[in-house]
């Protein structure tokens, strides 16, 4: 069925060859993974082998069931003393129309891992090919029956007879995998042709094209022409004249009028080159470029069409769970616009992506390191030589590729870095990721205080191409604000590229029960987006941080007049053609205890103005007369292309106004009541009963008309220590009251329990420095990594909670960007950043969250509110669990206070793979000094445990 359907595309391809001489593309496999065609298969080793049977191509063959998957820290973290070594053996017939006769027959692999032998009706195509992500193809002309019927066989080898390449490629902290993964076609042209095209294109419409021919005939010329992808706009051919025989033809050409390439405004063009015969072309080569000027001065940066660029990059493992390292375009849209959706201008690899990946590139706009694998151990020279060549040849025209990386920490030959430059007119600079290299300084993993000669009194541009790690939720966005400002400082910063997009968990179609993807534990776990490109908290705080409009920081107050700071930090791109929009928008009073949402009262356009890269001014707009009805202010950019930049926002009253906005008030006639008994203070009114240790001032018990709420055993000091010295209870009209004076950190708590229920408690804390009779040592630390109140509350029947404040995802002291303010909800979850990938909600619904103004927490025993009257206080909602599958040490999250719920000024900071101690000033711990006549710090919270307060 599939031959018939294939013939017949032949013939209706076949028709247009009387029309031009392009190459004919015909797939033998499908276009990709998800389009795939059946060859027979036979897998040597693992799961189903040894038998014949069809499997998809492309594909990953043990993500077709066949043979064993491996991870490539097999000989280390993993202890085994071997990776798999299974082989694959394919079959396939086609067939060639009549048609094609004296054509030029070509076939191209894509990628195939890892050695891979090639026969065509049982002789061998050409030597065997190693390399597993590389392009290779092989003229088949004299191999082929035209107008019959084919055999194509293919003998894969997953691990390669070449030591070097199992050094380069299979010892890795990636993958490894088995299989023809990317499709495989015949390129069908005339026996005069072109056979490669190598171009310089700049940013003045100048072109220079190195041209490799084949059978060149006598008075031919070449054409050159270019139009415009997405315009009408029309150029001039340039015609040049070609020596007969000529195998290789260097033209330059020139339009006037066109408009540069660059990430930010990707412009690309329709490039043809002709080899023209008697007014006739006989072939016709075609490419989409890009017309921008690169420039690498050592000492000063890196230059895109006369602009110091800044990356700001992450690194992409290309993968997908269901199939392997075998992907599609969808997928690489898919990736491109998530990397712009976190304001990234760049992006590295450890291998040469899908083209369709730099075709995307290319056409959205990012810049790309293009890196020749070789992950801690490099190629031998011969092998080295053949796959750069490939390399470059196959991504030369691509001008989102700025940089050519020659493995990658130690994964290089030295002997073969002039390769590049053979087959690149560009002459684009080859680094050596993580080493100070040739004027290049790509150290990996810097610590804040990064320097001797490096950084501080460095001489060499420097662009760390791996940092701020981020195994399970760690690094990424946390602490990336303070490396970014610093390294900023220097004139010789290049940018950065963040490790990595994504947790690299696959399939593993060998295991039965409940789990399904395997990320090796910790090994691969390293992402800001999960497998099937899940956000995580750190996506938005990247997105703020490296947002190209920056606001700087703002309150509102009483006299806010609409006026704001804004810096561009764009490469190219004036902000006058971006917009900016503000809304003023309010929550009903009943928002946490119904299903209403957020109501927008106002929104206008704010008219941006003139804003060139690089400068700061002030932006205004009309503050409208509703303003201060509202509750919070969002601004959103947007960039000329309609993708959003951030939104920013900001409470527009302060905590006590929202407590009394949302805190339900009653009129109770019943009096409440307070007594002393039996070491407990008791406090009573209608709907609710409070006991209190004496000794300890905690909460014993609570009890409201459904029955006992088990929020209980706090409040306890969180960071400092703190004792009971004296207890007062007071009865008044509408509410009873109960002091607790302490002795320590805090310096009292006082309780008030209204007639209706509401219970409000008031603390003070660090007031006095006198007072710490009773304690060995200090009443509080000196080095502040938390501190706070805390209390206990079982996760067991908790269900939802519904906040205002800054959401939605949980933050840490060093990663709070990405928060915005607003109405928020979510489920209970038990998400395990970088694990739980068979049920990966986002976001996580345990943690630390910010600027907790009023929240309900519902349970299936009742609800519960908190209102804080107290700014910038960090609701603690339970602990995150602990990944249960590392396989190597790892701090997957600081250490969490006692207790369950907790409401805290200080919380800790989250490591970036270094210690805290090696990051910035916002990881680290705080301190504080306590002198004789401070006022103290309040803590103001109302609590609702009503039960019929919903």
């Amino acid at each position: 069925m599939y031959k018939s359907r294939l013939f017949f595309l032949l013939l209706c391809l076949s028709f247009q060859l009387s029309f031009g001489q392009d190459t004919k593309k015909i797939y033998l496999s499908g276009k990709d993974f998800k389009n795939p065609v059946q060859w027979e298969f036979m897998c040597t080793g693992g799961n189903n082998s040894n038998t014949w049977s069809t499997i998809n191509v492309p594909s990953n063959w043990e993500l077709e069931g066949f043979g064993t998957y491996t991870y490539g820290r097999w000989y280390k973290e993993l202890n085994q003393k071997e990776p798999s070594k299974e082989q694959g053996f394919y079959k396939y017939k086609f067939e060639v129309p009549e048609v094609y006769k004296n054509q030029e027959v070509v076939i191209v692999f894509g990628g195939a891992m890892t050695d891979t032998e090639v026969k065509i009706n049982g002789k061998i195509a050409g030597e065997i090919h190693q390399g597993g992500f590389y392009e290779f193809k092989y003229n088949i002309t004299d191999l082929v029956k035209i107008g019959a019927e084919n055999l194509l066989e293919v003998h894969v080898s997953k691990h390669s007879s070449n030591a070097t390449v199992n050094n380069a490629e299979r010892k890795t902290d990636w993958w490894l995998f088995g299989g023809i993964y990317r499709p495989v076609w015949l390129e069908i042209k005339p026996k005069t042709n072109i056979e490669h095209v190598a171009v310089d294109a700049k940013m003045d419409g100048s072109l220079t094209a190195v041209i490799n021919l084949n059978n060149t005939p006598k008075d031919a010329t070449l054409q050159a022409s270019i139009s415009p992808i997405g315009s009408k706009e029309t150029f001039k051919p340039q015609t040049f004249p070609v020596t007969k025989s000529s195998t290789k033809q260097t033209i330059q050409a020139k339009w006037d009028g066109v408009e540069p390439w660059n990430p930010e405004n990707p412009k690309l063009y329709q490039l043809e080159i002709a080899i023209v015969k008697n007014g006739n072309p006989v072939h016709k080569y075609t490419s989409k470029i890009g017309f921008r000027t690169l420039e690498f001065l050592k000492k000063d940066g890196i230059y895109v069409n006369g602009k110091k660029i800044i990356m700001k990059g992450i690194n992409r493992h290309e993968i997908w769970p269901e199939s392997g390292r075998s992907t599609d375009k969808d997928i690489s849209i898919l990736d491109v616009n998530l990397i712009k959706d976190m304001n990234m201008n760049a992006v590295r690899f450890h291998y040469p992506p899908a083209t369709h990946f730099l075709e995307v590139c290319d056409s959205l706009g990012l810049f790309v390191l293009d890196e020749l694998a070789g992950w801690q151990n490099g190629y031998d020279t011969k092998t080295g030589t053949t796959l750069i060549k490939e390399m470059v040849q196959r991504d030369v025209n691509h001008p989102s590729v700025i940089i050519w990386d020659h493995g990658n920490e130690g994964g290089w030959n030295y002997d073969i870095d002039h390769v590049f430059h053979e087959y690149d007119p560009q002459k684009r600079i080859i680094i050596h990721p993580w080493s100070d290299f040739d004027g290049w300084d790509t150290h990996h993993y810097p610590t804040y205080l990064t320097g001797m000669h490096r950084f501080n009194n460095g001489e060499n541009v420097f662009f760390p191409t791996e940092f701020m790690h981020g195994t399970y939720d760690n690094g990424i966005g946390a602490g990336l604000e303070d490396f970014w400002t610093r390294y900023k400082q220097s004139p010789l910063f290049a940018g950065g590229f963040m490790w990595a997009m994504l947790d690299e968990a696959v399939l593993r179609t060998d295991w039965t029960g409940e789990q399904k993807y395997d990320s090796k534990g910790n090994l691969a776990s390293d992402g800001v987006l999960g497998p099937h490109r899940e956000k995580e908290g750190s996506f938005f705080t990247v997105k703020e941080v490296w947002a190209p409009i920056q606001i700087k920081p703002k309150q509102i107050t009483s006299t806010f007049d609409g006026s704001f700071f804004v810096t561009n930090d764009y490469i190219y791109t004036n902000l006058n053609s971006c917009k900016l929009e503000y809304r003023v928008l309010s929550a009903d009073k009943d928002a946490l205890y119904t299903n209403s949402k957020k109501v927008v009262i106002t929104t206008n356009p704010i008219e941006v103005g003139d804003i060139q890269p690089g400068e700061t001014r002030a932006i205004h707009f009309n503050v409208p007369t509703n303003f201060f009805k509202g509750d919070w202010l969002e601004i959103t950019a947007t960039d000329k292309h309609g993708r959003e930049i951030y939104t920013w926002s900001w409470p527009i009253h302060r905590a006590p106004y929202f407590a009394q906005k949302f805190i339900k008030a009653e009129t109770e006639a019943t009096a409440t009541s307070i007594s002393e008994s039996d070491g407990k203070v008791l406090m009573y009114s209608k709907n609710i009963s409070v006991e209190l240790d004496k000794k300890t001032g905690e909460i014993v018990s609570i009890k409201n008309k459904k029955g006992n709420v088990p929020f209980s055993n706090g409040p306890r000091p969180v960071g400092m220590k703190a004792k009971v010295e004296t207890i007062k209870i007071e009865q008044f009209k509408d509410s009873i009251v109960c002091q607790v004076k302490y002795s320590g950190g805090i310096d009292n708590i006082t309780w008030t329990m209204f007639n209706d229920g509401r219970l409000k408690m008031k603390a003070l804390l660090l007031k006095n420095a006198g007072r710490n009779s009773g304690f060995d040592g200090a009443f509080i630390q000196g080095e502040i990594s938390e501190f706070g109140l805390t209390f206990d509350f079982p996760e067991e029947g908790v269900e939802h909670i519904k906040w205002l404040g800054n959401g939605p995802y949980h933050v840490w002291k060093n990663r709070i960007k990405g928060t915005t303010m607003g109405l928020w909800e979510k489920d209970y979850n038990q998400t395990i950043t970088g694990e739980s990938f068979e049920n990966l909600v986002y976001p996580e619904f345990k943690g630390y969250h910010a600027n907790l103004l009023a929240a309900n927490l519902k349970t299936k025993n009742g609800d519960l509110k908190f209102f804080s009257e107290s700014d910038k206080l960090f609701l603690r909602l339970f602990t995150p669990d602990l990944p249960q599958k590392a396989v190597s040490k790892v701090f997957p999250q600081p250490e969490f206070p006692e207790g369950n719920i907790s409401f805290m000024y200080e919380i800790p900071g989250m490591r970036a793979f270094k210690a805290l101690q090696d990051q910035g000033p916002e990881s680290q711990p705080t301190n504080i000094r306590i002198k004789s006549g401070d006022v103290g710090i309040p803590m103001t919270l109302w609590f609702d445990f009503r039960s019929n307060s919903n």
